[in-house]
């Protein structure tokens, strides 16, 4: 069986820097797998070039055993691939509402009738209220989305993501700058992503990787550095001293 999302010697340069050194990884399918490194780690990197933001120095990409390598964000996108950013990427001025009713209508081929023919869709209908009900979002979802608190909006953005019906998808910190009291709400709507998305987490917070993740790759200085088992990755000397052990995780 091919892997949901596979790199193969995956190589970025800058110059003479080398920010992803060769990196082999696979994410199988209906995997719940972390992606976590120390600070200049080259996480972003990483990500960028699995969405197609840079482009590779070496390597491949394999989404579903399809090279996507030389495809545009775009192509990825409409390939299954999808992703959260670690700065949200949201309509302020859009409801919850409207925001996911566009995303939705648009993959079904509304696209600019979505305002008019929303409510002669049923099948929009009925996606839009499922998604608002599965990502805690029916008490705001008539407000407009920059006064949503925080964690509210990263729910939201999840959401969209999940709206372009992605079969894989890259999480970029679903967590960041959000306040301890909105937290258990966010690791619980993530505990409930559905099965049939394979999911690729990069997260500094390791209370939530260790809680979602069911295998971990850690990155140091570009290259793979490890790889295992939450339990393994945790008591693994050589990641504690780089990584888990250090005063400053990133």
């Amino acid at each position: 069986m091919t892997a949901a999302l596979q790199t193969i010697a995956l190589e970025k340069r800058f110059g003479g820097l080398v920010a992803t050194d060769k990196v082999s990884l696979t994410l199988a399918h209906g995997a719940r797998h972390a992606l976590i490194g120390p600070n200049g780690a080259g996480k972003t990197t990483f990500v960028n070039l699995l969405t197609g933001v840079l482009p590779t120095n070496g390597g491949q990409i394999l989404l579903d055993g399809v090279d996507i390598t030389r495809k545009s964000q775009i192509q990825r996108a409409r390939m299954g691939l999808g992703r959260t950013f670690q700065i949200n990427q949201l309509f302020g001025a859009m409801t919850p509402v409207e925001s996911i009713g566009l995303a939705v209508s648009e993959r079904m081929g509304g696209g600019g009738d979505f305002w008019r023919g929303i409510g002669t869709r049923a099948d929009i209908m009925n996606e839009i209220a499922g998604l608002i009900d599965r990502f805690r979002l029916t008490e705001v979802m008539d407000q407009p989305t920059h006064l949503l608190p925080y964690g509210k909006q990263r729910l939201l953005e999840i959401a969209l993501a999940l709206a372009s019906n992605p079969r894989v998808l890259l999480l970029d910190e679903p967590a960041a700058g959000v306040p301890e009291a909105e937290r258990a709400e966010l690791l619980q709507t993530l505990a409930e992503l559905p099965r049939d998305v394979s999911i690729l987490l990069i997260e500094h917070d390791m209370d939530l990787v260790f809680s979602f993740a069911d295998r971990i790759t850690v990155l140091v200085n570009g290259a793979h550095f490890a790889e295992g088992s939450p339990q393994q990755i945790m008591s693994d000397p050589s990641v504690q001293q780089v990584y888990l052990g250090s005063e400053e995780h990133a």
